[in-house]
């Protein structure tokens, strides 16, 4: 019932305009696009979660058919996802 944005180019928007409440990475993610995320994302005040799974398990989670290294939660809707 919530939003949210599939890709490394969507989330490194949602993040520069302060739209992203919650960044999960797959475990699998390159570790220069996990560290600038993770530095634009503490710049920002926004959450990130590590995913245990790879990115064709995260793009899978999303219902989506290919695979996915980052997602960002813009709306959390209905659920409880963003409380601790």
């Amino acid at each position: 019932s919530g939003k949210a944005d599939l890709g490394y180019k969507a989330a490194l928007k949602c993040i520069r305009k302060n739209k992203g409440k919650m960044i999960l990475i797959s475990n699998n993610c390159p570790p220069l696009r996990r560290s600038e995320i993770e530095y634009l994302a503490m710049l920002a005040k926004t959450q990130v979660h590590h995913y245990s799974g790879d990115n064709s398990a995260l793009g899978a989670a999303c219902g989506k058919l290919f695979n996915c290294s980052v997602l960002t939660i813009t709306d959390a809707g209905d659920s409880d996802i963003l409380t601790p």
